[in-house]
Order: C-alpha cells, then structure tokens, then sequence
C-alpha cells in the first residue's frame, strides 16, 4: 500500500476561522479521502499557527497572555475540523514540543551549512501578513499617510538585529526546479507567480526578531525568536520525526493544499530551507483561490468573515461541503451566497442523489420485502446505463487524480442525471402491476447505481454516502474503489429507508 502525506496550510488563530478556513480544510480533506478509498496509507495534518508579532498584538489587545489567545482561538479551528468532518491524523500546534525542537534541529542545520548570519534589519514590514516587502512592492495610500502591501495591508519601517538566511544563495536552484518539475506547484499560474519573483532577483531574508519574545527561541542566540515563516513551515516536517530514525519513511510530503496569498513562503522560502539541510522537496504544492463573499475576499481583517458554524447548523454539514467543492473550480476564486447553497444543494442533493435514493428504496421496501432483488441479463436500457457509469466513474477518477475537484463531481452529477433518467423511464412503480421480474431488474439495477454514486460521492459528503450505503447494505470492507463493480447480494435485507438529503431553506432575515 503506497503511502500520501497531504497538508493544509495550518492557520493563524489571532481570530475566529470563517468559511474560507473551512473551504480549504474541505478541499484538503476530500483529497485525503479519495485517497484512501484508491487504497493509499494517507496522513492528513492541520492545525494552528500560534506564534509571532500578530499574534502578541492580538493577545494584549484582549487582555490575555499570547499562549491564552494561542489555546483558546486555536480550540476554535479545531471545532472547525472537528464540525465539518475533517478526517486529519493530527492537529499540530505550533507550541507542541516536538515541533518546537524539529524548528532549532532545522535552524542549527541551516547554521552549520553556511547559511545563517547576524546582521542588521531596516525594510518595510507587514505585522498582518508576517511579510517583508521591497520598496519596489509597496505602494502610498490612498490617502497619503504611509504605505501599504501589494495586498493592501499596513506596512511599517523596521529596525532591528536580526539573523538572515542566505535566500539570494538558493535563486538558480528554484528556478531549476520550476522549469524541470512544473508539477510541484500548481496551478500554473501560481508557478509562474513563484518564477517571476525569484527570476526578479533573492534579497537574503531576515528570520528572527528581538522585539518580541512570542515564539520559538533561536538556539544559542538569547533573546531572538524565529521569524513566524521558519517556525510554521517546519510543521510540515515535524511529522516526520526528523532527523530520528524512521523520518525518511514519512517525508516529503506528497501534497501542500494552501491558499494563493502563501504562495511566496511555500514556493520560495520552504524549499529553499530544505536545499540548504539536503531535505527532499514536497512532492507538490497546490494554491487554491479566494473564497469570495459579494466579490470581495473574506477574512478577519476586512470585516466580512461569516461564521462558518452557522452554515453548518442551517444546511447541514454535508450540503457545505458539497457547495464548497462543486461550486468554486479548485484553483481558481469562487463566490458564495446563501441562494446558490440553497438552490445547489436541492437541485442536486436532494432532488438529485436523494430522490433517487429515496424513490428506489421505498419500492423496494413496499414490493420487495425490503429485500435486494436479482439484476437481469441487461437489455439496451441497462447497457446504457452501465456504459454512462463506466464512463462518467473514469472521467471521475481522472479529475480527482489531477486536483480538479470541481470536475470530479460534475462527472457524479452526470452519472446521477443518467440513474435519474433510466429509472423515470423504466418506471418501476408502474411495472409493479404488469410485470414484476421487470420491476425487479430496473430496481436492482438502480440500487447498484445508487451504490456506486455514493461510493463515489464519499470524498465530499461522507457522512450522508455512509448513511447512503448503510440503507443499500454495503458492508465496511465493501466501502471502498476496489469493490466499485462488487454489487451487494440479491436477497440481502435492507433497513427502512431514510431520507438522506431534506430540502433546504435560506436563513430568514
């Protein structure tokens, strides 16, 4: 069994998650559970982003101790994981002990190599992004006070002692690494993003602070903290044990799921901080879009971050998910509002998959004993049918593989519409009067469909595809891609059947 090590980003938790948090969690969670159900040995890691200046602001601006706020906010994001189904194997924090010795086993290494060095800082910073920009990046503002980011965000005039990584040192390799594997970072216009700015030319990059003690202490250099970037990427290999035996079975990651704006620390500053210690790469990195609220970015600073703990209650977790990844093309930006959940999930959840699922097994119940009944030698309609599912099942299979969830479940929609047709037209409500052996096959036939579906639909809504095949009597060891053309024994009783997908409403204002 071959193994798959996926991430997400981990997230800042000087405030509450939005939905956008939870777009990303899903995504990377959806992944996570295609993968396992192809038979891959996946482990799947979050978690938090505790440390750095954002941080220590946002913790005396409460009245709490940083490691308060850090504890606290980050119980939030891993209600979060917790409320929208997110199957991780850990929920890392950046306090956990071992990753704080996994950040100075890496720094001494980055040291011995030649590539870490005392000197002075003076650039311009931003607090909110953890970022540092060139003056070439910053622009006035509008009102002409000060300057700002390429995102928009207040930056400010730093002088400090500082330690600096050799960044400039790492130019040609990374650029050798875009052109000769353009899979690792991807969409293709994020590895263009990357290019342009090594391509532009590396200033080395200043990686600890003195005036502030909120982090994770430089080793043999007292009273210097990592910058945040060094600490929070090293997350990624704190799961590995490294440089304990065994880390070499569980690294490099095979997948990095983050957001557009972390392109720069993930593309850039990680792999160059792995050359430098002679650690391979991360497999690929993939940097999703901006989750959207009325055309305009959500998140804490803007003021216009929802509560994703309200979606859930009001549409159910599964129907949150399936908007999330049928709705926004994964690499790209998407938008969401509360009529396109509403009239995405009814279209297609319930009137779609449920109905479909609802219809055929209230049959069954009623003309069949609740019992399977026997599939036929196919005539023209059921080839058809089969051909629709084989087909749709590879353009499935061929879309998630290469990361375009969106695609992956139009493919499913296909095969539902193809179920939904041959059912209304066999009828079986009515063969039920004039021929029974008929009514039996299309039933059969129809439950295997529905079986199939919700094997396939497991990765994006697996709470309501396991209820879905509790009511078909597919067995635990059936539940996987394997068994795909393994359909469930003629005579097996089925439980009473249960709606599964409820038509939903929008919230009254």
């Amino acid at each position: 069994m071959s193994s798959f090590y996926i991430t997400t980003a981990i997230y800042y938790p000087n405030g509450s998650p939005h939905l956008g948090h939870a777009y990303e969690m899903i995504a990377a969670d959806a992944i996570a559970r295609y993968r396992r159900l192809k038979g891959n040995d996946v482990f799947f890691m979050t978690g938090t982003d505790v440390h750095g200046l954002k941080m220590a602001q946002a913790a005396r601006a409460a009245g709490v101790t940083p490691r308060e706020l850090a504890d606290r906010n980050g119980d939030e994001f891993l209600k979060l994981a917790q409320t929208f189904d997110i199957g991780f194997d850990r929920f890392i924090r950046t306090t956990d002990a071992d990753h704080i010795a996994t950040c100075q086993e890496l720094w001494r290494r980055m040291e011995a190599a030649g590539d870490i060095y005392l000197d002075r800082y003076e650039g311009w910073y931003s607090v909110r992004d953890e970022a540092f920009y060139g003056e070439d990046e910053i622009v006035p503002n509008p009102d002409g006070e000060g300057y700002r980011s390429p995102q928009g965000t207040p930056v400010e005039w730093t002088v400090e002692e500082s330690y600096f990584f050799r960044l400039s040192r790492y130019a040609d390799r990374l650029l050798r690494l875009y052109d000769e594997q353009p899979g690792f970072l991807r969409p293709e216009a994020r590895l263009n993003e990357a290019r342009s700015f090594v391509a532009g030319g590396l200033k080395d990059l200043s990686i600890s602070r003195t005036s502030f003690d909120w982090g994770v202490p430089v080793p043999g250099a007292p009273g210097h903290v990592m910058y945040v970037w060094v600490d929070a990427l090293t997350n990624y290999l704190t799961r590995s044990g490294w440089p304990a035996e065994g880390w070499e079975a569980r690294w490099p990651a095979d997948l990095h799921v983050i957001g557009k704006d972390i392109v720069r620390f993930h593309a850039v500053y990680w792999p160059a901080f792995l050359m430098s210690v002679g650690l391979p790469l991360p497999r690929a990195e993939f940097g999703h879009g901006f989750l959207l609220q009325r055309g305009e970015k959500m998140g804490k600073s803007a003021g216009n971050a929802e509560g994703p703990f309200g979606f859930a209650a009001t549409y159910g977790v599964d129907p949150i998910r399936w908007f999330l990844l049928r709705e926004v093309p994964f690499g790209q930006d998407g938008s969401y509002s509360h009529e396109a959940i509403v009239t995405r999930t009814n279209a297609e959840l319930a009137n779609g998959i449920g109905n479909l699922a609802q219809r055929s097994l209230s049959i069954v119940a009623k003309q069949c004993g609740g019992a399977i009944p026997a599939r036929a030698e196919p005539d023209t309609a059921e080839a058809e049918l089969r051909a629709a599912l084989t087909e749709g099942t590879a353009a499935y299979m061929d879309a998630m593989d290469s990361l375009a969830l969106h695609r992956g479940l139009e493919s499913l929609m296909k095969m539902v519409s193809a179920a939904n047709g041959y059912f209304a037209d066999a009828a079986p409500w009515a063969l039920a009067k004039t021929d029974r052996p008929r009514m039996e096959a299309v039933l059969a036939e129809t439950l295997d469909a529905v079986r199939r579906i919700a094997l396939l639909l497991a990765p994006a809504c697996p709470s309501s595809a396991a209820r879905l095949l509790d009511q078909l009597g597919v067995a635990a060891a059936r539940r996987s891609f394997e068994a795909l053309d393994i359909g469930v024994a003629a005579g097996t009783a089925l439980p009473t059947p249960q709606g599964v997908f409820p038509r939903v409403n929008a919230p009254v204002d």
